[in-house]
């Protein structure tokens, strides 16, 4: 039987090997240099800007955060959750309790962060137990317990929330410089912590599973460590983001940091730029804001034109746009997925077409 065009035949795949596995289609190289680049320009920006661009900045890195924390469970490792709100007012509650015991606001984001990955250990152990829309709805319900338990406890401010405390001494230019800083930060640790999650092992293992559970867990995944560990990954992350939230507006409230409009905006944003992607919150960030800017002041207007640009993006993108884009060029900012491609010495020698199309394997949407 002859093999369809621009495959391999079956008696050519021996042990000499006729395909090689890399990690990109092109070569990324410049991606260091690049992002040092523009982590640095926009570490000058409270120089450049106003305040008021600053404010929206910082509003931008929290989102892109939680964004990439969301993508990361559910772009690669197939969780839906919408309860991510539960650590983001966890985070920010953290900073408030850290605040009031004389703690340095600032100095406790890290201390937030870690303190929601802890406290996803117990909720991990509760939701695992659940699986697709079920566990959708558990993590919902999880975010929901969480406010009503804050809310409940007065030393913290109740339902009317508590301001941060401990930031008297610093300026206004101070405070927005630093509140500015260390939401710089926080993103770009997120963004570089998911580029090695899924750079690592660790990421080839969540694609398995993502595509194919039953086949990942006969192929020897270890598959309920695997979900463990993203899921306090992205615990970890949204803490950062609700402690660096808190800080930058001096107040927290329960009805906020634990709103489900989070899980909105960070599905709308993650599905526009392309699920599945390092990319695509970024890209769908820039158009969330873009639009919130520019539209924010029609009203319902603005709901109705996102809710059709959803709709749009939904039916003729479903891999969103940088997805889309993606699959046409081959070509990534970020390459975390795998290529099965013709080895060009081996083609040669077996006399195969090295125009063989390259293959997607697990980590590559």
């Amino acid at each position: 039987m002859s093999a369809p065009s621009g495959l391999l035949p079956l008696d050519a795949l021996d042990s000499r090997g006729s395909y090689r596995v890399r990690r990109s289609a092109r070569p990324s190289g410049w991606l260091i240099p690049v992002a040092l680049g523009v982590v640095v320009l926009l570490a000058f920006m409270p120089g450049i800007v106003s305040s008021g661009d600053t404010s929206l900045l910082i509003n931008v890195f929290v989102l892109l955060t939680i964004s990439t924390m969301w993508n990361l469970l559910a772009g690669y490792a197939g969780m839906v959750s919408i309860g991510q709100q539960a650590f983001i007012g966890l985070g920010a509650y953290a900073v408030v309790v850290g605040s009031i015991n004389g703690m340095e606001p600032f100095t406790v984001i890290p201390i937030a962060a870690v303190v929601s990955a802890l406290i996803a250990i117990p909720i991990s152990l509760l939701v695992f137990r659940t699986k697709g829309g079920y566990f959708a709805i558990a993590t919902w319900v999880v975010a929901s317990a969480a406010q009503l338990v804050i809310s409940s406890i007065t030393s913290i401010g109740g339902g009317t929330g508590h301001p941060i405390p401990g930031l008297s001494s610093l300026s206004p230019s101070q405070f927005a410089n630093i509140s500015y800083w260390s939401a710089l930060a926080v993103v770009v640790i997120a963004l570089a912590i998911s580029y090695l999650v899924l750079r690592s092992r660790l990421g080839l293992v969540l694609a398995a599973v993502r595509d194919d559970e039953d086949g990942a867990r006969a192929a020897g995944a270890r598959v309920v460590l695997a979900r463990h560990a993203v899921f306090l990954v992205a615990a970890l992350g949204c803490g950062a983001a609700g402690a660096v939230l808190a800080v930058s507006q001096l107040q927290v409230q329960p009805a906020s940091a634990f709103s489900v409009q989070w899980s909105a905006e960070i599905i709308f944003v993650t599905l526009i730029g392309g699920m599945g992607t390092m990319e695509g919150p970024i890209i769908g960030t820039i158009i969330y804001f873009a639009l919130q800017q520019n539209l924010a002041q029609h009203g319902a207007w603005y709901l109705i034109i996102v809710g059709a640009v959803a709709v749009a993006v939904a039916i003729w993108f479903p891999r969103g746009l940088w997805g889309t884009l993606t699959k046409r060029l081959r070509f990534e900012f970020f390459p975390v997925g795998y290529v099965v491609a013709p080895d060009k010495r081996v083609a040669t020698r077996l006399r195969v077409p090295e125009s063989a199309p390259e293959t997607a394997v697990a980590g590559d949407r």
